[in-house]
């Protein structure tokens, strides 16, 4: 398990629907959510509410896993990165802004109209080398 990630739907908008689940299931009470009313103007989420403020306090989390196993939605996932080590107590609060998936995904093109959207999972590494099928060399 690493570092959190807030995931998007296909459009790119928000997965969390603030629903508090996450917050409710998290035994060392680490997650702190705001919510607020999407409108038709200005839409984070495709459900009624989004989390305006969704802060995790890496100080208090244990890695648990809780949060993901609760989200109904799958907003919230483990992510790859582990390294959190920090001489400053403060740069261990990650903000939504920190955690959320960026869009358009590094490297994806915008599908045309009626295209293919772009994939959702994280990209590979820097510099990483290409996973072939066994025998392809």
């Amino acid at each position: 398990r690493g570092a959190h990630v807030l995931q998007r739907d296909e459009n790119g908008l928000e997965k969390c629907v603030a629903c508090f689940l996450c917050a409710a299931a998290c035994p060392s009470n680490c997650i702190y959510i705001e919510a607020a009313e999407n409108t038709e103007q200005d839409r984070f989420s495709g459900a009624e509410r989004y989390a305006k403020v969704y802060n995790i306090d890496y100080n208090r989390c244990i890695f648990c896993g809780y949060c993901v196993e609760a989200c109904p939605t799958d907003a919230i996932t483990h992510g790859h990165g582990f390294e959190t080590a920090s001489y400053n107590t403060a740069t261990l609060i990650m903000r939504k802004e920190d955690m959320l998936v960026p869009w358009p995904p590094a490297g994806a093109r915008l599908p045309e109209a009626g295209g293919a959207r772009p994939s959702q999972t994280n990209p590979p590494p820097a510099g990483a080398e290409p996973i072939l099928p066994t025998g392809a060399r």
